[in-house]
């Protein structure tokens, strides 16, 4: 079974970016375009990993992860939280708030994918391709 991923994210371009670097390595991509809709998306089709915006409308990063939370804690999705928020003490709240991780935008197309896999158990990244082969 492939790997899914949901990216909760209301800005177009960045949506796009996160999804083309993440369906060219090989996995399933869901989009939401919102924080509800994210909610939504999330409980039904249960994505192994979420990455989430912080400032969306209709529910922002820190409400789609608190409703997550509070669902039975055998089924709690890995969060990542993806924003433009970079101030020293921005990560730390993240953190605190419960996200497994943060990364700052502008993402950095070479690295994301492998920045993303690093929140993954081992037995779910997808192999890659060694240069020259």
């Amino acid at each position: 079974m492939t790997t899914s991923f949901l990216i909760i994210e209301d800005n177009a371009a960045n949506m796009e970016l996160v999804r083309y670097l993440l369906t060219f390595s090989g996995y399933k991509v869901l989009l939401a375009r919102d924080g509800q809709q994210g909610l939504e998306i999330a409980l039904h089709e249960r994505p192994d990993l979420i990455i989430c915006d912080l400032q969306m409308p209709r529910m922002d990063g820190y409400q789609v992860l608190e409703q997550l939370r509070s669902g039975p804690q055998g089924e709690q999705p890995i969060v990542i939280a993806v924003t433009a928020f970079s101030m020293p003490n921005d990560r730390q709240k993240v953190l605190t708030a419960g996200f497994n991780g943060y990364i700052s935008k502008p993402i950095e197309p070479e690295n994301f994918v492998s920045q993303i896999e690093s929140f993954l158990p081992e037995h779910m990244r997808l192999p890659r391709p060694v240069p020259g082969h």
